[in-house]
């Protein structure tokens, strides 16, 4: 069984590093984001997002039974929805909801 003082230390360490990461970048950047920080703040994001997109298709077999049918409507489902009501949760959720029901359901 893991002690109870432990567990408090535990918890108020991360906490500390928590806070730490949180402070440091105000910290070292107080005259001012450098221009290449900003410009990494700009470019990531959707870099990141395309990515993670390509990860997630890599093995989408389309000469199998579905055709990749359950993956290409699921990614337009939620690039419509995010276009349409600019709310990623909904558009994510949806998005998942679908693909699920295809697979578990349909295919």
């Amino acid at each position: 069984m893991i002690d109870v003082k432990y567990s408090l230390m535990l918890i108020l360490v991360m906490g500390a590093v928590t806070q730490l990461l949180r402070f440091l970048p105000f910290a070292v950047f107080s005259r001012g984001t450098p221009r290449p920080i900003l410009y990494l703040g700009n470019v990531l994001p959707p870099a990141i997002m395309a990515m993670l997109v390509v990860y997630c298709l890599k093995n989408t077999s389309f000469t199998g039974p579905a055709h990749g049918i359950p993956e290409i409507v699921s990614a337009l489902l939620v690039v419509v929805l995010h276009k349409w009501k600019h709310n990623t949760l909904l558009s994510i959720v949806s998005g998942t909801v679908c693909y699920m029901l295809f697979v578990q359901v349909l295919f």
